[in-house]
């Protein structure tokens, strides 16, 4: 049985792997998000996505990576 994996892009999102389809997502107001068809999905962390929670890509542009990139861990 794989595990759910939280990997974390340098300059753009956390991409959930979830091939069991384990994960739950609940917003605040205990709304559950459908992710039946998605194994796999990135969240948003500069705030620019017109998805959000969800990723759309809008990090590439409106938060422009340091320079030079910062290193993880």
């Amino acid at each position: 049985m794989s595990q759910v994996t939280i990997t974390v892009r340098p300059n753009g999102p956390f991409r959930i792997d979830d091939p069991n389809g384990v994960v739950e997502m609940v917003e605040s107001d205990a709304n559950k998000f459908d992710l039946t068809r998605n194994p796999g999905f990135c969240l948003c962390r500069c705030g620019a996505s017109a998805n959000r929670p969800f990723c759309d890509g809008s990090h590439k542009t409106a938060c422009p990576p340091p320079n030079p990139p910062a290193k993880l861990g």
